[in-house]
């Protein structure tokens, strides 16, 4: 018996019909944990957002909820999360594949927006490249494509201020893309000054950074699925290419330890291959991958939080 069925006559971009079962339907029931953890995240956010300190007169400090930022960062962020996760799912739904509705991570504590992101569950193997890479790339696309107007809100919202001197406080790398939108929303920076972001413009640095993360083609993230339905012979290489650069980042700066960790987690293994490897993704399919490529390189910053080896360990980087 031959093991692979016979190559589909689909044209290149067309979604063709699935050898899998019939999805399952969605419950309320079966996504009471989804549910449950979307508004701890939610709390989460709006709190780290939103949560001030303030000065009583006799010197004791207080807490107040600053609900005009709390809810602006809520609103960027999820918008933003929601079309990442959504993109994958409704992908998976397209091409039959069992997928979960989204699990959301609440993060209040060591956490710049309150949230590590989300995830789907994929419970089903995908059934071709094809089916592999419009879920991969589906997810990213549709978060950038939200990012892009909570980007330029932030833009607009931020304020202009002389270069601190010394080292004090958050500094963010920019992406070519924030630093592109800014000049043109705002005109060039000018001479020894720097922008302050508000809660729009760092859920949209949050918002691209997420998305450079999730294409590296790295094991099991969507770039790593995007790779493999591109390239399946080549893509462990490329994987393990991806994380010497997230090591070489972690040398320039120790703020990309959790990243490094995350991808040394995520592309241990090679990816497993879909149920029909033979199948080619077809030209359409290279031209989306190739504008990913571009959308990683335009979101992309080796700098994410700027802290330097003598602010962590007070000495130079180790050789």
């Amino acid at each position: 018996m031959d093991p692979h069925p016979p190559l589909s006559s689909e044209p290149a971009f067309a979604w063709g019909p699935t050898r899998l079962p019939p999805l399952p339907p969605v419950t309320w029931r079966g996504a009471r944990l989804n549910l449950v953890l979307f508004a701890l995240t939610a709390a989460s956010v709006l709190s780290v957002f939103g949560l001030r300190e303030g000065l009583l007169p006799g010197g004791d400090t207080y807490l107040f909820m600053n609900w005009t930022e709390g809810l602006q960062g809520l609103a960027g962020t999820f918008a933003i999360l929601l079309a990442h996760e959504f993109g994958h799912w409704f992908a998976a739904r397209h091409h039959g594949v069992d997928a979960s509705l989204p699990y959301f991570l609440p993060l209040p504590v060591f956490s710049l927006v309150g949230t590590l992101g989300a995830f789907i569950r994929i419970r089903s193997p995908f059934p071709s490249r094809r089916a592999l890479f419009d879920i991969g790339i589906a997810g990213p696309l549709a978060g950038f494509i939200v990012c892009l107007p909570v980007l330029a809100l932030g833009c607009y919202e931020g304020r202009f201020v002389p270069n601190p001197e010394g080292p004090g406080g958050l500094q963010f790398g920019e992406p070519l893309l924030f630093q592109w939108m800014l000049a043109a929303l705002r005109g060039p920076t000018p001479e020894g000054m720097t922008v302050i972001i508000g809660p729009f413009g760092l859920a949209a640095w949050f918002g691209l950074f997420l998305t450079a993360l999730n294409l590296m083609p790295v094991g099991q993230l969507d770039g790593g699925h995007v790779t493999h339905a591109l390239f399946p012979r080549h893509a462990q290489w490329i994987s393990r290419a991806g994380i010497v650069l997230c090591l070489f980042l972690l040398y320039r700066r120790p703020t990309w330890l959790v990243w490094a960790l995350l991808l040394l987690a995520f592309g241990r293994r090679s990816h497993p291959p879909t149920l029909d490897d033979r199948e080619p993704p077809g030209r359409a399919r290279a031209v989306v991958g190739a504008l990913a490529l571009v959308t990683f390189v335009l979101c992309f910053t080796p700098d994410t939080i700027i802290i330097t080896w003598e602010q962590v360990l007070g000495g130079d980087p180790p050789l």
